[in-house]
């Protein structure tokens, strides 16, 4: 049977768009106490009518992280599920055209910033004795692709956060999942050098499928583990 996530506490990091803003949304739906965060703060007051609080901060700022950790143990007294949904592209991608702070830039918001997310709430859920982290990926992290090197070897890396966090701290009751989805319709399409075919775009995934999978990865009971998982879409 599913475990219920009515008034677990959630906080989804990256949740302004995308796949963060669908799934901090579908959490709520089903009961469950969300903290939303993220830069765009105009953003993040779209989900306040959702029951969602929000708080502004940059996944790239360990300090913004630990803030947005105490916000939501003050606000709910625990930590029990952290989504870190933020991620984002360039569209000189290419060896040929990637400079030293675009790489550094890329891997502070996909890789980066998951640490930092990670680190500011382990300790909440040790205390705790459990806990869950999902960290969104992409299929690049799993099939080499045309995303660019700095792209891929961040997305990789959430992979190698998540076994590490997972090996360490499962007799903590902590448990960590990668979501690693193929073609989604959000913004980080607009990113590419070439325009993705309006027809390809068609048979994409869209947000709520994957906000749905990370959703029911959480209503998993303690004793079962996803190590990581690929969801793609059927008619790509």
């Amino acid at each position: 049977m599913p475990v219920s996530l009515k008034d677990q506490v959630v906080i989804v990091v990256g949740a302004s768009s995308g796949m963060g803003r669908e799934t901090a949304i579908s959490f709520a739906r089903e009961g469950a106490k969300v903290m939303a965060a993220a830069r765009r703060e105009d953003r993040l007051r779209e989900l306040e009518p959702h029951g969602i609080r929000v708080y502004a901060a940059d996944a790239t700022d360990p300090a913004a992280m630990e803030g947005l950790a105490r916000a939501a143990l003050k606000e709910y007294g625990r930590i029990d599920v952290l989504v870190y949904a933020t991620g984002t592209n360039i569209p000189d991608r290419a060896l040929t055209r990637l400079t030293t702070e675009l790489w550094d830039m890329m891997v502070g918001v996909n890789l980066n910033g998951a640490y930092y997310a990670t680190r500011a709430v382990l300790p909440v859920m040790r205390e705790q004795k459990a806990g869950s982290i999902y960290y969104i990926s992409s299929k690049s992290a799993i099939i080499p692709d045309e995303s660019g090197a700095s792209y891929q070897a961040a997305k990789r890396g959430l992979a190698g956060l998540a076994q590490a966090v997972r090996v360490e701290e499962k007799d903590n009751g902590i448990r960590t999942c990668v979501v690693c989805p193929g073609l989604t319709d959000t913004e980080i399409i607009l990113k590419r050098p070439v325009r993705t075919p309006a027809e390809t775009l068609a048979k994409a995934l869209q947000a709520e499928d994957v906000a749905e999978l990370v959703v029911a990865l959480a209503k998993l009971p303690a004793r079962a583990w996803v190590p990581e998982v690929q969801l793609f879409p059927a008619g790509l």
